[in-house]
């Protein structure tokens, strides 16, 4: 129309409604500006594959695709038990994807919401779907990139007063984990065996892990693949990171005090990762961008960045026992404080000339704020049993984690009016099987 203008609206417009009721809740970690991506099956339909978060409910993708209303690539995608192709068509098909969906699903569009037949079979309501993991894992990688924790473990176990190794400061630390032992939210945790040495006797022992914990982190997927020798630049690493989940790094803290000197956790860290289902792409976590902490001394060339890269991430942790209907939430803290940022972490993970696929994981290290109610573990949290945590019926205590406690973690960014939310990612701990006893 001549002499006027039409605003479209993005994705990330927070004046969006959908027509998907729910979706419209506020304290809803799915709304229309979200769209996170998952892989999810049925009992009619068991084959795995993709869909979109959307209120209480679940767009099937593969469902639009065959239906000629999303167009990701000139070959199906969604149909696939992961999201490595979709993710591997690039940023530009995530972005358009994105865009797309959230059109479809706009309180003002018809096309899918008027059509009964297609909509009875494009949404699933959460409650009967199995979800599944999101991504086929190739690699995992877990840093260490808060200063607060980083600081916690080395008042704990060295010098207070130099509490952080002299490398912490200019590189992000980390190590190589275990990606075939990463398990969906859900999925219970076995309490790991392994070799533990109390320091009243003079040999190891084969037992039980007694100092079971979890560590609250976040995750990015990266979203495409690199040549080996070729580093990736810092300034470029963002467009590379295809979203983010939450991710429990589930630890045994005894096996690690033994085995970790000198190349690092081993049997203490493989046992089992729990991510949550639902990846948040870095599009939905644009508007929650922030700077993070000033960085003293400046880092080398290579891992020098400015402007907003961390996001802010409110983060809480509950602790369920056995047979307990009430939850105790036992932290609060926020990603924002991460000292390392995604990008310096996956250039660090390059600039030898390692390559990276499509579908990698990498955690961010335990997220710890700087007060007590902050820290992002139990070994934290108890101070390493020397102060036991007491849940909310006043009676119970926790230093580590016994047989039958649900650990629950949640995430989310506030906007106004809505939230970005990424879900949870829960476990229960199971007895150890006591073999070679």
């Amino acid at each position: 129309m001549r002499g006027r203008s039409v605003r479209i609206k993005q994705a990330n417009d927070p004046s969006l409604r959908s027509w998907v009721a729910s979706a419209n809740y506020a304290d809803n970690d799915f709304p229309i500006q979200n769209l996170p991506f998952g892989i999810f099956s049925t009992a009619a339909q068991p084959a795995p594959r993709a869909g979109v978060a959307i209120g209480d409910q679940i767009v099937d993708l593969s469902i639009l695709e065959s239906a000629g209303l999303l167009t990701p690539s000139t070959q199906r995608v969604f149909n696939r038990p992961s999201l490595n192709d979709f993710i591997a068509l690039g940023k530009v098909a995530w972005h358009s994807m994105r865009e797309q969906i959230s059109q479809l699903l706009r309180d003002d569009e018809s096309r899918l919401r008027d059509d009964a037949a297609l909509r009875a079979d494009a949404l699933v309501p959460m409650r009967r779907a199995v979800m599944h993991l999101p991504v086929k894992i190739g690699g995992y990688t877990d840093f260490y990139s808060s200063k607060e924790h980083a600081t916690n473990v080395g008042s704990m176990f060295r010098d207070p007063s130099n509490a952080l190794l002299p490398n912490w400061v200019h590189l992000p630390v980390g190590y190589n984990g275990r990606a075939s032992s990463v398990v969906i939210s859900g999925t219970d945790i076995r309490r790991p065996m392994g070799q533990v040495k109390p320091p009243d006797i003079d040999s190891p022992v084969y037992s039980p892990c007694a100092k079971l914990d979890f560590e609250l982190e976040t995750a990015f997927i990266v979203g495409a693949d690199t040549a080996l020798g070729e580093p990736v630049a810092v300034d470029r690493a963002e467009s590379m990171i295809f979203g983010m989940v939450l991710l429990n790094d589930w630890s045994a803290r005894d096996l690690q005090q033994w085995e970790y000197v000198p190349l690092g956790p081993f049997n203490a860290k493989t046992f089992a990762t729990s991510i949550s289902p639902w990846v948040v792409t870095l599009d939905a976590l644009a508007p929650f961008r922030v700077s993070g902490p000033v960085q003293q001394p400046q880092p080398l060339p290579y891992l020098r960045h400015s402007g907003a890269h961390s996001i802010d991430i409110t983060l809480s942790v509950e602790l369920q026992p056995p047979a307990d209907a009430e939850a105790t939430t036992i932290c609060r803290t926020n990603y924002r404080a991460m000292y390392w940022s995604m990008a310096q972490q996956l250039a660090h993970h390059t600039v030898s000339g390692c390559n990276v696929c499509v579908g990698d994981l990498m955690a961010s290290g335990t997220i710890s704020g700087s007060t007590p109610d902050s820290f992002g573990s139990l070994l934290e949290l108890a101070w390493n049993g020397q102060r036991p945590l007491r849940l909310s019926d006043g009676k119970t205590q926790r230093s580590f984690l016994e047989d039958g406690d649900q650990v629950i973690m949640r995430g989310w960014c506030q906007g106004d009016g809505y939230r970005i939310g990424f879900g949870e990612v829960r476990g229960r701990v199971l007895p150890a099987l006591r073999q070679g006893i």
